[in-house]
């Protein structure tokens, strides 16, 4: 199926997202994970993708798509990022994906790191214009940033880059996690002025230990309001608690963007079946009647 066209007959779109572990040792536990999540019946799942050249996560990548499709019959999405590939690479991850009979690809860039540097693709927007020309029968989504890419010099520049994805085939997004919805609001109004006009997914990952937040937000410099730094310093000592708060906080913030007529939300599950159980349960119905 075509991921864009689920946007055609849904008001509201509702996807997953695994990845595989890092060690081969683990491997067992996100076939435990998919095993958990088969009853919250997502539009879709993504698959992160293993960067820098990490073959056997890239190898994984692509088996879990395919269990996906074919066990549990939920249309899969294998990330693909550029960065430490070369063209030949990408072919032959493209060859096995479509052999799984995997048609859906988030074609992203990667992390750029001294041991994962650019080669045949400096930009997303390149590697899904590869795909396109390559092969036309895949589908292709991408990401956005609601707070800007890191790399962006600001806000305006980053939107102008998902125009040149979206001119280049991308024809759904996903966003970057964020946490407070009037960013994501903002970021919306953004797009449209500019004239984007392919479906956009808020993607949203529930904080369940202060690790966890500290890691995320390193990572990907999301900005934190004070509602939530106050729930975090709250609870900070008292694991349980701040678990059940931030499911709420998570809970909340989507069923705030549902009500704001967002298009889809995508759930940064972190592979953890009760929390990922927890909030599809508590919008469900919300979802269910929207899409009456």
């Amino acid at each position: 199926m075509n991921i864009q066209r689920l946007f055609e007959s849904k008001k509201v779109v509702y996807s997953l997202e695994v990845f595989p572990p890092k060690k081969t040792t683990s491997i067992d536990t996100i076939y435990n994970t998919l095993y958990g999540l088969r009853g919250l019946k997502p539009d879709f799942i993504s698959v992160t993708y293993g960067a820098g050249g990490s073959e056997t996560q890239k190898n994984k990548t692509c088996e879990i798509a395919s269990l996906i499709r074919s066990e549990y019959q939920i249309e899969p999405v294998s990330h693909l990022t550029c960065a430490g590939s070369t063209k030949e690479d990408i072919i032959e991850f493209l060859n096995r994906l479509k052999a799984e009979g995997v048609h859906n690809i988030l074609a992203l860039r990667g992390d750029i790191t001294p041991e994962n540097q650019v080669i045949d693709f400096e930009h997303a927007s390149d590697l899904a214009a590869f795909i396109k020309k390559y092969d036309d029968s895949f589908n292709i989504s991408g990401a956005c940033y609601p707070e800007g890419h890191c790399d962006a010099a600001n806000i305006d520049e980053d939107i102008e880059n998902l125009k040149k994805k979206e001119a280049a085939g991308v024809g759904h997004f996903i966003s970057q996690l964020f946490f407070d919805n009037d960013h994501f609001y903002e970021f919306m109004n953004k797009v449209e002025k500019v004239g984007i006009k392919v479906p956009i997914e808020a993607g949203i990952m529930p904080v369940i230990n202060k690790a966890q937040i500290e890691r995320t937000v390193s990572m990907c410099g999301a900005s934190l309001p004070v509602k939530f730094s106050k729930m975090m310093n709250k609870y900070a000592q008292d694991p349980v608690a701040l678990k059940d708060a931030g499911i709420a906080f998570a809970t909340e913030q989507i069923i705030d963007l549902i009500n704001n007529d967002v298009q889809g939300i995508h759930l940064y599950t972190m592979n953890n079946v009760e929390t990922a159980t927890r909030i599809t349960n508590s919008i469900a119905n919300i979802i269910a009647s929207c899409n009456k």
